[in-house]
């Protein structure tokens, strides 16, 4: 088969494809061969019926053939939502990936511009001075030396662009919603990864399985699309190849429990000053699930032994100052690794 409306019939009649047909469909979407009228077709149709792991397996694995690739060490970690749950909360995973990074961990962190809230992880970083738009190389050196790079999403997938039309036109969710956080350019094997609905906690594990990653918390926190202090965490573990289920609770570790609305975040601008509070010893709701979601990342990563340990450390790192040099490291490595304009 060599063309979209072959796969569209599939689908359209109610089977799911095989990771190899998914692998070839997305292949031709995302390399222009393909009408929006087309995609929008596939996309609804595994949208109505149900996308499976091998259809997402798939996708992923023609996302990644077709990245701009960054090169990070084997332990590096990534902290990253789908988005998508609607809370307009701050920009957890963006906080707590600076402050990993100053308890010791390599984050190699890929996200995006916002595009269900008022500000995604692009964002608040831009409004804290740090240059998103590099190459290869300078998010290299942003790893090497300040501990974190950020990968820009747009800047790694510029065969989306096939399909952005058709998504826009489409108006709703569609399976690119999940391809995102499973597409990191660093292709790192381990992540603390959010998703806005838990149905979707198994399948992404399995997914992540099937494509080599090592150890994944796929999280989803009581409407949130990552660890929360406002009630359970419901936590599906990909850890040595077998999948395990568990709830962490915030009181359990002497976290306090909060309602929604004390996590409501801002424009790039607010959100950036609350996280700048946190670095600054700040406490209060914020800093709190930036700890829980630390916590979970710095035990991913092999720096804590457990969610207790991950929390102690990730104090540490804000109290005494090591988040902040984080963020100050990556601020001046960014801007000396920063495209010129005419690049």
């Amino acid at each position: 088969m060599s063309e979209l409306k072959d796969y569209i019939a599939i689908a359209a009649s109610g089977q799911h494809l095989t990771r190899q047909q998914a692998e070839e469909a997305f292949g031709i979407m995302m390399s222009g061969e393909a009408t929006a009228a087309q995609i929008g077709g596939f996309l609804m149709a595994l949208r109505v019926r149900g996308e499976s792991v091998a259809e997402i397996t798939g996708a992923v694995a023609t996302m990644r053939d077709k990245m701009l690739r960054v090169e990070a060490p084997d332990h590096a970690v990534d902290i990253v939502g789908t988005g998508g749950d609607a809370s307009g909360s701050y920009n957890v995973s963006t906080c707590a990936a600076l402050v990993a990074a100053g308890a010791g961990l390599t984050v190699a962190k890929h996200g995006n511009r916002a595009l269900t809230s008022k500000s995604g992880a692009a964002d608040t970083l831009v409004a804290l001075g740090i240059h998103i738009d590099l190459d290869p190389g300078g998010i290299e050196a942003c790893i090497r030396d300040a501990g974190i790079g950020f990968m820009f999403a747009p800047g790694h997938h510029s065969a989306m662009r096939h399909v952005g039309s058709a998504r826009v036109e489409l108006g709703t969710r569609t399976i690119f919603n999940l391809l995102g956080p499973l597409s990191n350019p660093a292709s790192v094997k381990k992540q603390l990864l959010g998703v806005f609905d838990p149905r979707w906690s198994e399948p992404i594990a399995e997914v992540l399985r099937d494509l080599g990653s090592e150890t994944v918390w796929v999280v989803h926190g009581d409407g949130l699309d990552e660890m929360t202090t406002t009630g359970v965490t419901q936590i599906v573990a990909l850890e040595n190849g077998e999948i395990r289920k568990f709830e962490i609770a915030p009181d359990a570790f002497g976290l306090q429990a909060v309602t929604i609305d004390k996590l409501k975040g801002g424009d790039a601008q607010h959100n950036a000053a609350a996280l700048l509070d946190v670095l600054h010893g700040t406490k209060g709701p914020y800093r709190d699930i930036v700890l829980l979601n630390t916590a979970a990342s710095l035990v991913i990563g092999g720096v804590a032994e457990d969610i207790s340990e991950g929390i102690a450390k990730a104090e540490e790192a804000i109290d005494k100052g090591a988040a902040k040099a984080a963020l100050d490291a990556l601020v001046k490595t960014s801007q000396a690794h920063a495209k010129e304009p005419d690049e």
